[in-house]
């Protein structure tokens, strides 16, 4: 199916949920964004800079979608510079402040690993246009997965302050991944409707996919904790969401319509 052919009745969750995964990528490609002119050597700064357009060039892409599909005249950037956090719904993960360089890996490893299953999983989406960009979307997931990875097995089994520190990333964020896999109604629909994965049902092979990488790095899975944060899908997030969108919406809304 396509814009043409779309059930109306599938679009409010067709657009909410297209909203969570630009709203991801966005908030990401903003906190990897933030390494650019402080990443450990140029090589590393500028291989963040380039995952950060990766995630923004996927939120464009993603928001776009989403204005189509709401169809009232929204543009990816009205999405993104004229909504307050409320309506932001992407996963607390993201939104966490950028932390040292081994808490940007450690979540760019756990975010990547999951995106891969989701964008593999997408590519059978029956709405075409969302089937499309997963396809281009997973070709450079997979690069972040492999950069990440790689950087996870060198600071775990690396010095032992690069361990400690890798370990402590770990132990912090551990607690927000299971946001990644809550299925509620609106998802519901969509995989009834063969629009979006059961993304529930995949997270026992990312579990399996993190596990493998740590073991590798000599890093200690945490336990699950009894509680997971939970709340950002349905617009609930912490204090440093609205600290980021001030500072990312600033031009935007102090200039409202301005253009290069």
């Amino acid at each position: 199916m396509n814009l043409e052919t779309l059930d109306a009745a599938l679009r409010p969750a067709l657009f909410e949920y297209l909203l969570c995964l630009g709203d991801d990528a966005l908030i990401l490609g903003h906190r990897l964004s933030e390494w650019c002119g402080h990443g450990p050597y140029l090589e590393e700064d500028i291989a963040l800079a380039n995952l950060a357009l990766d995630c923004l060039g996927h939120a464009e892409a993603l928001l776009t979608l989403a204005g189509e599909v709401e169809g009232k005249g929204r543009t990816a950037d009205d999405l993104a510079f004229l909504r307050d956090a409320y309506d932001f719904r992407n996963v607390q993960l993201v939104e966490l402040p950028r932390g040292d360089f081994a808490f940007t890996i450690t979540r760019q490893f756990l975010f990547a690993t999951y995106a891969c299953l989701l964008y593999e999983a997408l590519q059978q989406s029956a709405f075409e246009p969302l089937a499309g960009i997963a396809a281009k979307a997973l070709k450079e997931m997979r690069y972040h997965l492999r950069h990440s990875s790689e950087w996870m097995r060198c600071l775990g089994d690396g010095t032992e302050e690069s361990h400690r520190r890798a370990q402590t990333a770990l132990d912090e964020l551990w607690m927000y991944t299971g946001e990644l896999f809550e299925v509620d109604d609106t998802l519901r629909t969509l995989i009834e409707a063969r629009i979006a994965p059961d993304m529930a049902a995949l997270q026992p092979k990312w579990r399996e996919q993190v596990e493998a990488v740590l073991r590798e790095a000599t890093l200690t899975v945490p336990e699950d904790p009894p509680y997971m944060a939970t709340g950002g899908r349905r617009g609930h997030h912490t204090e440093h969401l609205g600290h980021l969108l001030a500072e990312m919406q600033f031009l935007q809304r102090a200039y409202p319509g301005a253009q290069w």
